[in-house]
Formats: C-alpha cells, sequence, structure tokens
C-alpha cells in the first residue's frame, strides 16, 4: 500500500461527494432529523429518550454510512471508475483505504453533529463523557462505511445494495438489544447477538449512559466496534472486483 495514493483516491471521492449535495444532506442531516423526530415522540418521557436516544445515537450513523458507502462505491463500479482506477498502479488496499478514509471523513462531521445535537440540542441525560459518546458513534459510523465498502462487492445494480440493508443491518438491529435485552432471548438468539458488532455499538452506549467512568465493558466494546471495522475492510479489499458481472 502506498499513502500517497491512498490520499490521492480520498480527495478525489471527496471532491465527487462534494459535487453531490444531495448525498451530503443525506449523510449529515438524516441522523439530526431522526434524534429530532425521535425527542418529539419522547418528549413527556426523558428517562425513556436518554435510554433510546443514546442507542440510536450509534445506530442512526451505522445505517446511514452503511447505505450511502455501499451505493456510492457501486456507482463507481458500474460507471467504469473502479476498473479505470484499477488499470493504474493502485492496489486494492490502496482503493479501500482512499474511500475509507473519504467517508470515515464525513462520518466524523455526522457523529459529531449527531452528538452535539443530542447532548446540547436535545438535553440527552447521561451519567458519562460526551467525548465518550461521539467515540462510539464515531466508530459505529466506521464500521457502517465497511459493510458498505464490503457489500458493494456482491451487488449488481443500486437496487440490490438497497437490499442489503435489510439483509444486513436490520437482524443487528433486532438482536442488539434495543428492543428487548439479550440476555431475556432465546440462548440461540443471543449467542447470534453476542456475535453481532452493532450489540456491541448499543452496549457502549448505554456504558456511557449509566457510568461517570471508563469500564471495562466499555473498552472491551468500541474495540469490538472498531476491529469489526477493520476486518470488514480487509475483507472488502480481499472482495473488491473491477466490474461487476
Amino acid at each position: 500500500m502506498n499513502a500517497t495514493r491512498t490520499l490521492a483516491t480520498a480527495r478525489r471521492v471527496l471532491r465527487q461527494l462534494g459535487h453531490d449535495r444531495r448525498t451530503v444532506g443525506l449523510i449529515l442531516g438524516v441522523p439530526l432529523v431522526m434524534m429530532t423526530l425521535l425527542y418529539g415522540v419522547f418528549d413527556g418521557d426523558e428517562r425513556t429518550f436518554d435510554s433510546i436516544g443514546a442507542s440510536l445515537l450509534g445506530i442512526f450513523p451505522l445505517i446511514t454510512m452503511f447505505l450511502v458507502t455501499s451505493i456510492a462505491t457501486l456507482r463507481e463500479r458500474t460507471s467504469g471508475t473502479l476498473e479505470r482506477l484499477l488499470a493504474m498502479p493502485l492496489g486494492k488496499g490502496d482503493m479501500i483505504l482512499g474511500y475509507a478514509l473519504a467517508f470515515g471523513t464525513l462520518a466524523a462531521v455526522q457523529a459529531s453533529l449527531a452528538v452535539a445535537l443530542a447532548v446540547w440540542g436535545l438535553d440527552l441525560g447521561f451519567a458519562g463523557s460526551p467525548w465518550l459518546l461521539l467515540v462510539v458513534a464515531l466508530l459505529d459510523a466506521l464500521l457502517g462505511t465497511a459493510l458498505g465498502l464490503f457489500v458493494s462487492a456482491f451487488a449488481s445494480t443500486e437496487f440490490q445494495a438497497v437490499q442489503f440493508l435489510p439483509a444486513v443491518i436490520f437482524p443487528q438491529l433486532l438482536l442488539c438489544g434495543l428492543l428487548a435485552p439479550r440476555d431475556s432471548m432465546q440462548p440461540v438468539l443471543e449467542a447470534i447477538s453476542n456475535a453481532l458488532p452493532m450489540s456491541y455499538a448499543v452496549n457502549g452506549m448505554n456504558q456511557v449512559l449509566d457510568h461517570e467512568e471508563v469500564t471495562g465493558d466499555f473498552l472491551r466494546d468500541i474495540a469490538v466496534v472498531g476491529g469489526s471495522a477493520v476486518l470488514v475492510l480487509g475483507l472488502g479489499a480481499v472482495t473488491l472486483r473491477r466490474r461487476t458481472a
């Protein structure tokens, strides 16, 4: 891998995204709108908003980055851009890291805006530091970026890329502990939940919600989420193809 080529790829993707205002608006605006709607739904029950809002503060960026990244990367492939780039002295690792860096930059802005709105705009109640919320939200957004890059290799059209959302994200959403405590699930479902990164994303947010200090569980959770993102990026480099069949 070459750092210069990786940075050049990231700059190119960021320039392209800069010309697509709707995509940038989707990335930055949707989590803010969803958090505001959630606040309105639980306006009379602050405790419920604090509990669910903290979890969704990590889930919303993950879902948004997954959807945008998978479609944008697939568009690069179907338009022939990816094939032309890989015909140059540009390795797959440089390509994947460049895309991850570009979308990761937007993910950092997205996570920062979402946390700022929740903490100072919607008065989200939590015991820990807002910086810890930002760390978890950022790692979740990066995980969504990595998953989007990975699944884009298996889609031939943008419609197929969207179909991966219920296949990859929805099962994690149902089993992450947002709707019911994980330890109250059937043993098989609890075991599956323990293997899904979104479960640790939600638990990490809950650790900040309930504890003033950094806990061992929090460190484990962010390690799992971050490690999952790195692993999926590696798999994305392996499965990267020049053209979609």
